[in-house]
């Protein structure tokens, strides 16, 4: 469940990120009338065919979105562009209430300094490594926590969690010890 969470989240980012993504700042404008479907690159009127009918009725701040995200989509290597399918499929497949979860989390996510950001990535890599059988073994783990002890391990994490448990570096350089003992990320 939390893997696929996480997998959720992933989603839910690469989504937002080949989709645009806010344009701009929050309230900025894009000056301009926008452009005509016409004018896009063939290459970008084959991605954003769903969009050719309605097109000029969308305001230029959401045709600028969609026209960069065509831009990202068209610069991903195939093997990128199948994941990113296969994962919105499953994104689609979720029941709206488990989207909006997923998408608040991600927003929460986003609003982390970057040092955090990377050592969640970091721990969701150490975490990908290890063998199904252990992974596994985590999660279930974390299950049978009650919340109190799961909350008692995300304290153990440390106030800077940023920094390494290890190594007080900052950025992790590997899982904490707690979890080399069997926590889950």
């Amino acid at each position: 469940m939390k893997g696929s969470l996480v997998k959720a989240a992933v989603t839910i980012g690469l989504t937002w990120w080949v989709l645009g993504g806010p344009a701009s700042p929050v309230g900025a404008q894009v000056e301009g009338p926008g452009v005509t479907f016409e004018q896009l690159t063939g290459e970008e009127q084959r991605v954003l065919k769903p969009f050719a009918d309605t097109w000029d009725q969308l305001p230029p701040e959401r045709q600028e979105r969609l026209r960069n995200g065509a831009r990202r989509w068209l610069a991903m290597p195939p093997e990128q562009r199948t994941e990113a399918r296969e994962n919105f499929k499953r994104w689609q497949q979720l029941p709206p209430e488990r989207r909006e979860l997923l998408r608040e989390r991600y927003e929460r996510f986003r609003q982390l300094p970057p040092e955090r950001q990377e050592a969640i990535r970091e721990r969701q890599r150490w975490f990908k490594s290890l063998p199904p059988e252990q992974r596994q073994e985590l999660r279930e783990r974390w299950r049978n926590m009650s919340p109190e002890e799961r909350r008692q391990f995300r304290r153990s994490l440390g106030e800077d969690r940023s920094r390494s448990p290890r190594t007080g570096k900052s950025g992790p350089s590997g899982p904490p010890r707690s979890r080399r003992q069997g926590s889950p990320p």
